[in-house]
């Protein structure tokens, strides 16, 4: 009878803690207006700019420009470009210089004079194409360029072969064809790969505010003292102060992750908009696999907030946790083996593949996601627990 009833005050005390600490992160409007501008805002404003550079880039390849010095002197490879539905534009004199300050987005084909009269007597006549590395629209019209000319290669060996009756199947020892494995959710998935990372920000910077007021706050305030006076245990103000940071953090996280609904209509790029596929199925999803991440995260802050006298100090403390999770993402993107089994052990990079693999289209392993709960849990317990003994000690003193 006294142990249930213990219970029952311990479950009603954490139940206060978690209203009274939910009503004053919800008052602190200012923070949650900057953590919403910049976390749930900012995800589908880089989709938009990104379907912007894709739409940008697609215009420029139905362009088909060639800008060429010295084409006078090839017919021939005017005829030919011609013929693949491309427009010849003379090079500015400046060009070089226009291509270093990148005001010119397309490289030069730099055509020698005696083009034609090589190709009479047989020769291989020289060509360039002058391009700037740090140009990266002119780069990548270089790579185009590049293939056009191989084009012309491949051309005038078929007619030499034919006018000497050689058969040009001859020159192909195999017949290559090509099979993309990808499917259409993988291959939007190498442009969306980067929105994962802005909700898992979302929810790391939707925890730190209330996880820093609730603890550092409240101890330079002064008011942590008279709430340890609270029939309740440590634990279970803990337990309280943690849901209502949990619960703070998965609604920037529902906001951010909803927010990707609409984003689509944002696109630019029609090529980009048909590949991209988000709805409430995959929003699900996504908050599925944050929730171990939010419970890990808000306990971790609030055990490294609890030793600090100052809001300030711990919000200066906290900035390892805050780099550790930011880089996390980095460890996949830059691992060319894929997606490593050791990945579902490790907060937020876990996260951040389980999302990937749902943008991909893929099904979600079971195995995956209770690792990552698991991970979560044990964290979330042991950075309690330590928060909770610590509140003991302060109460003692």
């Amino acid at each position: 009878m006294t142990r249930a009833r213990h219970e029952g005050s311990a479950c009603s005390g954490a139940g206060a803690v978690f209203v009274k600490e939910i009503v004053d992160a919800l008052r602190d409007r200012r923070t949650l207006a900057m953590v919403l501008v910049s976390s749930v805002l900012l995800g589908p404003l880089v989709l938009a700019l990104l379907s912007s550079l894709v739409a940008g880039l697609e215009e420029r390849a139905e362009r088909r420009i060639v800008v060429a010095a010295g084409m006078e002197h090839a017919p021939t490879l005017r005829n030919f470009i011609e013929r693949q539905t491309y427009r010849i534009e003379a090079a500015p004199p400046d060009y070089e210089a226009r291509l270093r300050a990148s005001t010119l987005g397309e490289p030069v084909l730099l055509i020698a004079p005696g083009f034609e009269a090589g190709l009479a007597r047989g020769e291989a006549p020289s060509v360039a194409i002058v391009s700037d590395a740090s140009n990266r629209q002119a780069e990548a019209g270089a790579r185009r360029l590049q293939r056009l000319l191989e084009g012309f290669n491949r051309e005038r060996g078929s007619l030499l072969l034919a006018l000497r009756s050689v058969p040009t199947r001859l020159m192909q020892a195999i017949d290559v064809q090509d099979h993309d494995l990808a499917s259409t959710r993988s291959r939007a998935a190498q442009f969306t790969g980067m929105l994962p990372f802005f909700v898992i920000m979302a929810v790391l910077y939707g925890a730190l505010s209330a996880a820093l007021d609730t603890t550092a706050g409240e101890r330079e305030r002064g008011s942590l003292e008279p709430l340890l006076t609270n029939p309740a245990s440590p634990m279970a103000l803990v337990l309280g102060k943690w849901a209502a940071v949990v619960t703070v953090a998965m609604l920037i996280a529902l906001l951010s992750v909803l927010s990707f609904l609409p984003a689509r209509l944002l696109i630019q790029s029609e090529t980009l908009r048909s590949l991209f596929v988000f709805g409430p199925a995959e929003a699900a999803r996504f908050l599925l696999v944050l929730a171990p991440l939010a419970a890990g995260l808000s306990a971790l802050m609030m055990a490294v907030a609890i030793r600090c006298k100052s809001f300030k100090e711990a919000q200066a403390n906290n900035t390892a946790v805050i780099l550790g999770v930011s880089l996390m993402p980095l460890v996949a993107l830059f691992n060319q083996g894929g997606d490593e089994p050791w990945f579902a052990w490790v907060p937020a990079l876990a996260q951040y593949t389980l999302m990937n693999r749902v943008l991909r289209g893929e099904a979600l392993g079971t195995a995956d996601v209770l690792v990552s709960v698991v991970v979560g849990g044990l964290l979330a317990a042991l950075c309690l627990a330590f928060v909770a003994r610590h509140l003991r000690s302060v109460a003692v003193r």
